[in-house]
């Protein structure tokens, strides 16, 4: 028993399990992942959504859910993730020990969708955990009550994965990775990508071609050794910057340029140049 478990705990758990709003999300279509989708849940098969931070990988799943009218539960994962946050633990209750269930064990009894964003974050107990999920089994073993759940027939099973973010650092086995259906995001087309601004901020297509523009040549600068380049994400928040009325070069320093470095150097080159594209 985790008798350690406390009240504390308890808000860990409720932080990391984030039921999304059945709100009509906007997701805009980049090739054939919707129809990918659509057939991987009808054959209760495994996802596994593979690209770069601010690619839409959580907006694509926030629409198919919504799309598929289930409910959507989102787990951030990260380096102390373990499996007992997701499958349970118990917790002592004034003078009871009582067993809570955790986010994957109610999705997997209840039909839910589970997305587990970043899932090479999370320690190895949890792919451990999920194994017996991306099968034909499709059993959550719980050892601490020494019981075997089957899934419910609308239960899914999502992760993303961000391959050169972790590429020599945290890898996903290939034993892993082949239990999943897998989906490439990129970043989309110029076109796409300024209409996905427009819809998300409101602003004019002129000013989100623009952005796009700035996205696209600091994307190009591969020399200046950049963990992370310019996300669709970090573009729609300059946009909502600028559109709140926030000057446009201001807007696009804080929100584009000083989240990707903390070298001076290149954050005052790369300053420059939004400036005189903007």
């Amino acid at each position: 028993m985790d008798h350690n478990a406390t009240n504390g705990n308890k808000t860990i758990l409720s932080k990391i399990a984030v039921e999304v709003p059945l709100n009509p999300p906007f997701y805009k279509p980049i090739a054939k992942e919707i129809e990918v989708f659509e057939h991987t849940y009808k054959n209760k098969l495994p996802v596994l959504l593979k690209g770069p931070t601010g690619t839409g990988k959580t907006r694509f799943i926030e629409y198919m859910a919504y799309q598929l009218g289930k409910k959507l539960i989102t787990i951030s994962c990260h380096e102390e993730t373990s499996s007992t946050d997701l499958i349970g633990r118990y917790i002592i209750k004034g003078a009871e020990t009582i067993w809570i269930d955790g986010p994957l064990t109610k999705a997997v009894k209840e039909g839910a969708i589970i997305y587990l964003d970043e899932i090479a974050e999370a320690r190895p107990d949890v792919i451990v955990a999920i194994h017996a999920l991306t099968d034909h089994r499709r059993e959550l073993f719980i050892d601490k009550l020494g019981e075997t759940i089957k899934a419910h027939r609308d239960f899914m099973l999502v992760a993303s994965f961000n391959p050169g973010y972790q590429k020599g650092f945290k890898e996903l086995k290939p034993s892993t990775r082949q239990r999943f259906i897998a989906v490439s995001f990129q970043y989309p087309s110029p076109k796409i990508e300024s209409e996905i601004i427009e819809n998300e901020t409101g602003v004019t297509e002129a000013l989100a071609r623009k952005l796009v523009n700035i996205a696209n040549k600091i994307r190009n600068l591969t020399e200046l050794g950049l963990t992370e380049t310019v996300s669709t994400r970090l573009l729609v928040d300059a946009a909502k910057l600028i559109h709140s009325g926030l000057p446009k070069r201001l807007s696009v320093k804080v929100a584009v340029v000083e989240p990707l470095t903390d070298d001076e150097e290149i954050t005052t080159a790369l300053t420059d140049l939004c400036d005189l594209m903007i």
